[in-house]
C-alpha cells in the first residue's frame, strides 16, 4: 500500500512548474516540482481530500477542490500559485459546489451547485478581482454543467438527463438567450466541446454506430438549424473513451478504448489531419492530462502493466516528451507483478463474456479463486498496473475482473443489455462466473473453492451472488454495495437519483422489476460467510443498504460481518482505512477460500 503514484497532474502556463495531487501523506494532496527532477514541494495539507482543479491561465493561481470524509459535497478554493494559505470561494454543508470552467482572460471561475435545489444545479460565475460570486445560469430545475466557454463570455452547457446521456444548449448571457444544440429530447451519449471553427461544435457519439466515435458538427449552411457531421480519426470497432481540445483550438486529443487497452490519438483542430503523439507505443494505456493555455504541453499518464503510473510532460514544438517527478515502490519490485490474460467464459446462452486473469506464480493446486466484478455498472474492467489485484495474487489467489453484460467498452448493445427491467435476463452472468471458474482452475480432478469480491454495483453483485445465487460462491466481500433498488432509489442523494433511474429502472413504474433484482428478496437463501463494508457518510450508498442486509442476513444464523468507517465516503480514501479494507477483505477470502476441498 505504499506505492504511489503521482497524478499527471497540470502545468503551469510558463511551463516551469508542475501541479498535480499524491496521496503520499495518505490522503491526496496538492504538490509541486519545480522543474524535472525536482525535489516535490507539498502545496496543501489536512486530513481531507484536496484536489487540483485548474490553474487560472495567467498562472498566478491555483483552483482546489475539497472534500470532507468521502461527503461528496466538495468546496472550491483559491490558492496562490506559489503556496500559501486557502482562500475560500465557497464550502457549504450538504452542498456540492464543483469547479467547472475559467474565462481565457482569467477574470471569471464558473461553478455550479445545488445550493438552492438539491436535484439540481445552478450555474455561477466568480469574479477573481473582485471576489464576489453572481448567478450565470439558472433553469430552476436540472444538472446542469459548463462544458465549454468562448471568449466572449458564451457557455456550452450540458444537462444530464441519464446515467450517461445529455442535452447540450448554448447560453448567450448578452442576450439571455438559451439555444438547443444537440441531444433535445433524445436518449442518446453525447460529449461536446467547441471547435476550432465557426458555430462548430466537436462531439463524441454512438447515435449513428454501435461504437462512440469523433465528429465535427458544423452548421449547414443551406439548411438553418441543421448541421453537416463529418466523422474524424480513422474508423475502428472501439469506443472513443475521451477528449478535449486546447484553449487556443489547435489540437484535438482523444483515446481509443480498443479491448481495453487505452490508446492516445492526436488531430489537427483545424484540418483534421491525425499528428504524430510522441509517446510510448507498447504501454497498456496512455492517456492525456491538461493543456498549457498556448497549446505547447500537455500532461500524459502511461500505465505499462508493471510500473506505476508514470507522468509525462510532451512538448508538442519540439516533438519530445519529459518525465517530471516518479512514483514511490519502497521495498517492492513491481517488475513481478502478475501480467494479466484477456480469456472469456461462456454465459448460460452461449454469450462470450470477457474476463481479466491475473494468477499467483505458485500456490496449493487447485489455486483458490476470487470472483471481482466492477462498479458502474456502466464501468469496465481494465488490464494495467493494479496495486489492489496483486495483493490478491501475493495471497495465493487467482484474481479474476469479468465484464459482465453491461460493462462499457464493448458497444451500445452489450453496454445498454442491463437497463431497467432487462437486467433480469443478464443478471445470471454472476453465477456463471463462477461456475466458470471452477472449471478453469481446476486441478488434479479437484475444482477451486471461489469467492466473490466487488464494490459500489460490484458490491451489489457480490450481494446478488450471494442471495439469488446462493450456493454459487464460497464466500464474500461486499464494499459499499446496493442491497435493495428500491430502498436505495428512495434514499440516494437527491441529485444521483435521476441518473440512478435511467439505468435500474422508475421505482413505481418498474417496481416488480426492482424487487426481482435486490439482494434483499432473497435473504433467506445465504448459505455462506459474507463480508459488508461501509462509509458512514456515502452519498451514492447510504450506510442502511448495509445494515439492513446485515441485520437480515445475521437473523437467519449466516455468519456475516459488518464494518462500518465513520470517516469514509463511497470507499475508503485514507491510507489507513484503504488498508483495513483491502486487508480485511483479502483476510476473509483466504480464510474461507481455505477450508475443504
Amino acid at each position: 500500500m505504499d506505492v504511489r503514484a503521482p497524478g499527471p497532474g497540470a502545468l503551469a502556463p510558463d511551463g516551469r512548474t508542475l501541479f498535480f495531487s499524491w496521496s503520499i501523506t495518505g490522503i491526496g494532496q496538492v504538490w509541486k516540482v519545480d522543474g524535472p527532477g525536482a525535489f516535490p514541494q507539498q502545496l496543501t495539507g489536512g486530513e481531507d481530500i484536496t484536489s487540483l482543479a485548474a490553474i487560472v491561465p495567467d498562472g498566478r493561481t491555483l483552483v482546489l477542490q475539497r472534500d470532507r470524509k468521502g461527503e461528496e459535497n466538495p468546496g472550491l478554493y483559491l490558492q496562490p500559485a506559489s503556496g500559501g494559505a486557502l482562500e475560500l470561494i465557497q464550502h457549504v454543508p450538504k452542498v456540492q459546489t464543483r469547479f467547472e470552467a475559467m474565462s481565457s482572460d482569467s477574470k471569471f471561475l464558473y461553478f455550479t451547485s445545488n445550493d438552492r435545489k438539491p436535484d439540481s444545479y445552478v450555474v455561477y460565475r466568480f469574479d477573481l478581482a473582485k471576489k464576489e460570486k453572481e448567478v450565470a445560469f439558472d433553469a430552476q430545475e436540472g444538472l446542469w454543467h459548463v462544458s465549454d466557454v468562448k471568449d466572449d463570455g458564451r457557455l456550452l452547457l450540458r444537462k444530464e438527463t441519464g446515467s450517461l446521456t445529455a442535452e447540450y444548449s448554448e447560453w448567450v448571457p448578452a442576450k439571455s438567450a438559451l439555444t438547443p444544440l444537440v441531444g433535445q429530447g433524445e436518449l442518446e451519449e453525447y460529449d461536446a466541446r467547441y471547435g476550432a471553427h465557426d458555430g462548430e461544435l466537436l462531439v463524441v457519439t454512438n447515435k449513428t454506430g454501435e461504437f462512440r466515435r469523433l465528429y465535427s458538427y458544423r452548421p449547414d449552411a443551406k439548411a438553418p438549424g441543421q448541421w453537416t457531421i463529418t466523422a474524424l480519426g480513422d474508423p475502428v470497432s472501439f469506443d472513443v473513451d475521451g477528449f478535449d481540445i486546447d484553449r487556443k483550438r489547435t489540437r484535438i486529443l482523444y483515446t481509443i478504448n480498443e479491448n481495453g487497452f487505452t490508446r492516445l490519438r492526436a488531430l489537427d483542430a483545424k484540418t483534421y489531419r491525425p499528428l504524430k503523439v510522441p509517446v510510448p507505443s507498447d504501454a497498456d494505456h496512455v492517456t492525456f492530462g491538461a493543456t498549457t493555455p498556448d497549446g505547447r504541453f500537455t500532461t500524459i499518464g502511461v500505465d505499462d502493466g508493471t510500473h506505476p503510473l508514470r507522468s509525462l510532460v510532451v512538448d508538442w514544438t519540439r516533438g519530445t516528451t519529459k518525465a517530471w517527478h516518479s512514483p514511490s515502490t519502497p521495498e517492492i519490485d513491481t517488475t513481478r507483478f502478475a501480467k494479466v490474460k484477456l480469456e472469456s467464459y461462456p454465459a448460460r446462452d452461449g454469450t462470450k463474456i470477457p474476463v481479466l486473469v491475473r494468477q499467483p506464480e505458485s500456490c496449493d493446486a487447485p489455486c483458490p479463486v476470487v470472483v471481482s466484478f466492477h462498479g458502474g455498472p456502466e464501468s469496465q474492467a481494465k488490464p494495467g498496473f493494479s496495486v489492489g489485484a496483486q495483493m490478491f495474487v501475493d495471497a495465493g489467489l487467482v484474481f479474476v475482473e469479468p465484464n459482465v453484460r453491461g460493462s462499457d467498452g464493448y458497444g451500445k448493445a452489450w453496454l445498454h443489455a442491463d437497463d431497467g427491467a432487462r437486467r433480469l435476463a443478464i443478471i445470471t452472468d454472476i453465477a456463471d462466473a463462477a461456475k466458470w471458474a471452477r472449471t478453469r482452475f481446476a486441478a488434479g480432478g479437484k475444482s477451486p473453492r471461489v469467492g466473490v469480491y466487488g464494490g459500489s454495483y460490484g458490491g451489489y453483485s457480490v450481494l446478488m451472488a450471494m442471495t439469488m445465487f446462493a450456493g454459487a460462491y464460497d464466500a464474500g466481500v461486499d464494499v459499499v454495495g446496493i442491497s435493495d433498488l428500491r430502498t436505495f432509489l428512495r434514499n440516494t442523494a437527491p441529485y444521483r437519483r435521476i441518473l440512478r433511474i435511467s439505468e435500474y429502472g422508475d421505482p413505481d413504474k418498474d417496481a416488480d422489476a426492482l424487487a426481482k433484482l435486490s439482494p434483499m428478496t432473497y435473504v433467506d437463501r445465504v448459505n455462506a460467510p459474507l463480508l459488508i463494508m461501509q462509509g458512514a457518510s456515502d452519498p451514492r450508498v447510504p450506510v442502511g443498504e448495509a445494515i439492513q442486509i446485515h441485520e437480515s442476513i445475521a437473523a437467519h444464523g449466516v455468519p456475516c460481518k459488518l464494518m462500518i468507517f465513520p470517516d469514509e465516503g463511497h470507499g475508503a480514501q485514507k491510507r489507513e482505512n484503504r488498508v483495513l479494507m483491502l486487508g480485511n477483505a483479502i483476510s476473509f477470502l483466504k480464510e474461507h477460500l481455505a477450508k475443504g476441498d
